[in-house]
């Protein structure tokens, strides 16, 4: 199949920081390094709560603000996300807009039929993991839907909304084998098979870094203190809480063992909006519970962040506390603490996670990995054999992570040397930006080569289903 330079417009809901945020910012870096043009439109863009590629002009980014809100009073965000996708989709199909060769859609589908049917354009859909199954906390197959029985009547259109637009893209993406699976089961309508393209990373914004000793950020938040991380957005869901559980019993059983362990420290580092009530007592509950083990914490953003935070009071000074909460990092902070000698690994807590590149950036950096033996990271992390080994796989208990923080902290010089270039080398060789993009722009490339949308019945679909949606807001609004 020739190739050609392609006219893509990336269309994603909040432009913040997050893993889907990371992945599109890096598809749309990766294939604009191979050439095609690359255009990424957005509801929301705050610039103080955004990756730097998103800002500094690397890349073309488009924000139509929205008129409808994000919730009203914490209420209808899926509603209200719909609303906002479909203002967006009117703002793309105005005869002002520029023609695209292929829309690039993720997290939510409602824009596709539009897309498909009004601009006669190709759509390419990537699933990072099915909305239906986001709301409630972390995924777990066969459990019911949690929340009461008028807000399950309140998604079923909702749901329903989203496989039928979902069966309408061109071309499916998934983010891995385990999010593929989910899929089929929960999408049965939907008859294409979704190919799995894994999130690749930018290699280069991982080597290590030279400390600036004049950049205060990066100072306040490294030290020679033996460190464990975990980065993830402040969501019940990500369960950092288990980071902080594991980290309390370490800390007794190294004291019990007369190691040093009044000097190992946990920094917890992740995206962290105001605005968002799950971040906001997610937050709180994390704090809540770093004192109940009577360990000490510092709270800390960079200097540069716009986010108006609550007035959370520290127990210690960054320097000597137990647990540091870096709130909405930058990308220095993020690549100084992950290439910091005294970092000895990651933590990634999610369960059932859909793929996770938290694991990816620790293991290309060369740090051991220690994540849950379920979801994505099954795929990512190499547990067993030893011999190959780039990280800890084990259930959610905190007991039995504590005990797999004991062989990390323990682990020989030579062993970690070992450990760290298997680690670097399965990230190169499977998670890198560059294989994530070529396997991006074949499927474009094969999604464009379909040939223009015809306008067959299917508009009348595209029609009744905008009705729907549009009286359905009208009457939960009123």
């Amino acid at each position: 199949m020739s190739s050609r330079r392609l006219r893509i417009a990336f269309i994603h809901p909040d432009l913040g920081i997050g893993g889907a945020e990371r992945l599109v910012v890096d598809a749309a870096l990766g294939l604009q390094k191979l050439g095609h043009s690359v255009d990424i439109f957005t509801s929301h863009h705050d610039r103080g709560h955004c990756f730097e590629e998103t800002r500094d002009g690397t890349l073309r980014v488009h924000l139509v603000s929205s008129p409808f809100p994000r919730a009203i009073k914490g209420k209808l965000h899926v509603l209200f996300s719909h609303a906002r996708q479909l203002h967006l989709t009117r703002y793309l199909l105005s005869s002002s807009m520029p023609s695209f060769d292929v829309y690039f859609v993720d997290l939510l589908p409602t824009c596709i039929p539009f897309l498909r049917l009004g601009a006669h354009t190709r759509v390419l859909y990537y699933c990072h993991f099915p909305d239906k199954l986001m709301s409630g906390g972390a995924y777990v197959e066969g459990a019911r839907p949690k929340g009461s029985l008028l807000k399950r009547i309140y998604r079923l259109p909702m749901d329903a909304v989203e496989e039928i637009a979902t069966r309408q893209a061109d071309t499916i993406l998934v983010n891995s084998n385990f999010t593929k699976g989910v899929f089929k089961r929960h999408f049965p309508s939907v008859q294409a098979t979704p190919r799995v393209v894994y999130p690749g990373i930018n290699l280069d914004t991982y080597k290590p870094v030279d400390v600036n000793l004049g950049d205060a950020d990066i100072t306040s938040i490294l030290s020679d203190r033996p460190t464990l991380l975990s980065v993830n957005r402040f969501e019940s869901k990500k369960n950092a809480a288990l980071a902080i559980d594991s980290f309390a019993l370490l800390r007794r059983k190294l004291s019990r063992d007369n190691a040093p362990s009044r000097k190992t420290r946990l920094v917890l580092a992740g995206g962290y909006d105001p605005r968002l009530m799950d971040n906001v007592k997610t937050l709180q509950s994390l704090l809540d519970g770093a004192k109940a083990h009577g360990l000490t914490y510092a709270i800390t953003t960079p200097s540069n962040s716009t986010v108006a935070l609550p007035s959370l009071p520290s127990t210690s000074e960054a320097e000597v506390a137990d647990i540091v909460f870096l709130l909405n990092f930058s990308t220095a902070q993020r690549s100084a603490l992950l290439t910091s000698p005294s970092t000895l690994a990651l933590l990634y807590t999610p369960t059932n996670e859909h793929f996770g590149i938290g694991p990816v950036e620790g293991m290309v950096c060369g740090l051991p990995v220690l994540a849950c033996n379920s979801g994505g990271p099954t795929e990512s992390v190499v547990d067993e054999p030893a011999s190959e080994r780039t990280g800890w796989l084990r259930p959610p208990k905190p007991e039995v992570w504590a005990e797999a923080l004991v062989e990390i902290v323990d682990l020989p010089a030579a062993g970690r040397a070992q450990l760290a270039e298997r680690a670097k080398r399965r990230a190169r060789e499977k998670f890198g930006m560059e294989a994530m993009a070529r396997d991006m722009e074949q499927a474009l490339q094969e999604t464009f080569a379909m040939g223009r949308v015809p306008t067959p019945l299917a508009i009348w679909f595209a029609l009744a289903l905008l009705f729907v949606v549009a009286a359905y807001a009208v009457r939960l609004v009123l």
